[in-house]
């Protein structure tokens, strides 16, 4: 007796189950990778097609209809994914960035600018790869050789604290920007940087604007040498104070320069600066750490802010709001600059060269106004 054969009846496509060299569909986990080879056996075409149909150019070469409807049924079916690399490397392209920081990605103050790189990559439709060096120079050479070999499509070179770096030779070999850093010498690598110097005028600005006349400094000297070397901030904050305090006919009534900006260096110098100037009147602190200190400083003192003295500073550190009164304070626009890092790039990658080479990206700082800023009784 022949035994009977089993139903050839033809499942609803949705729920069809394929077998053989793919496995069982309803347990995708430890399959192997469905490639277009796979797609293009199950729906009875050839990779070619298969290939045009899924790469959207099935009309331009005129496959049916109902053709590239089954090609494109049947990689749902498979839940079939392109292999991305190996389409970015025929194209030359592999839709990937690499990013090498000092400290940047541990960094609370800074993290953001990480934030901004990652979101605008998502967006465009490309992955991100971090390292972190902690300021090792062998540490970011074997990074940036690391990225190169996997052939990102470019690089962001990124610092925690804005400075003047030179260029590794490498990177001239690889779309480049610098984040948060300037090049030493000669580069074709944008930078994007946030607009110290503007933050220094509009400091001294805000203070001018509230009829202050007598305004020093803590953390720099009056004078443009009295900085701390490598201190690009410190020394673009101050150039734009004494520009905008020149145009008013005024120079900084004192400073004082520090090495370190901490809270304890802000309140030794508040300390001395009170000690020459009982009433000081308004003061730009370089930072927030250093206003920290100074307001306790202050208040030693049996000073108020701000009716007895304004405080202006830079950076808006977490605890700016939480002082009483809270700090007025210019805020390092960390996530924007990430952002336009990552586009900037990106579009690079697109034209295949610089559109502005070695061009310095200078963004604001807005003004975080919290209360320690008054009208000058003088």
């Amino acid at each position: 007796m022949v035994a009977p054969q089993p139903s050839r009846t033809r499942a609803p496509r949705g729920q069809r189950r394929r077998l053989g060299s793919l496995g069982d569909e309803r347990s995708p986990v430890g399959r192997r990778r469905v490639t277009l080879a796979d797609v293009a056996q199950a729906a009875g075409v050839s990779s070619p097609t298969a290939s045009l149909v899924l790469s959207g150019r099935g009309d331009e070469l005129r496959i049916s209809q109902a053709v590239q409807e089954r090609v494109r049924s049947t990689a749902s079916d498979l839940a079939y994914r392109p292999n991305i690399v190996s389409v970015g490397l025929r194209k030359g392209k592999t839709r990937t960035l690499g990013l090498v920081s000092d400290t940047v990605a541990t960094s609370q103050l800074a993290g953001d600018m990480i934030k901004g790189a990652i979101g605008a990559a998502r967006e465009h439709g490309f992955m991100l790869f971090i390292g972190e060096t902690e300021g090792d120079l062998q540490i970011e050479g074997a990074l940036l050789e690391a990225m190169h070999d996997r052939q990102v499509d470019g690089i962001i070179l990124t610092s925690m604290f804005t400075q003047t770096r030179p260029v590794p030779a490498l990177l001239d070999r690889v779309p480049t920007v610098l984040l948060n850093a300037l090049a030493a010498g000669p580069t074709n690598a944008p930078a994007v940087v946030p607009d110290e110097i503007e933050a220094g005028r509009s400091a001294a600005r805000l203070l001018l604007a509230a009829g202050h006349r007598e305004i020093h400094l803590i953390g720099a000297g009056p004078e443009p040498t009295d900085m701390p070397p490598g201190t690009v901030a410190g020394v673009e904050r101050l150039a734009g104070i004494r520009e905008e305090l020149r145009a008013a006919g005024l120079r900084p009534a004192s400073g004082r320069r520090l090495d370190s900006w901490l809270p304890p260096d802000g309140w030794r110098a508040t300390r001395e600066l009170l000690a020459a100037h009982p009433h000081p009147h308004a003061i730009i602190c370089f930072n927030d750490r250093l206003a920290f200190g100074a307001y306790q400083a202050l208040h030693e003192a049996g000073l108020t802010i701000p009716v007895d003295v304004s405080v202006v500073s830079f950076d808006n550190y977490a605890l700016a709001e939480w002082l009483r009164p809270g700090l007025s304070s210019f805020a390092i626009p960390h996530e924007q600059l990430g952002r336009r890092a990552v586009e900037l790039l990106i579009q690079t990658v697109r034209d295949g060269v610089a559109t502005a080479p070695g061009q310095v990206h200078r963004y604001p700082l807005p003004l975080y106004s919290r209360g320690s800023v008054a009208p000058s009784r003088a």
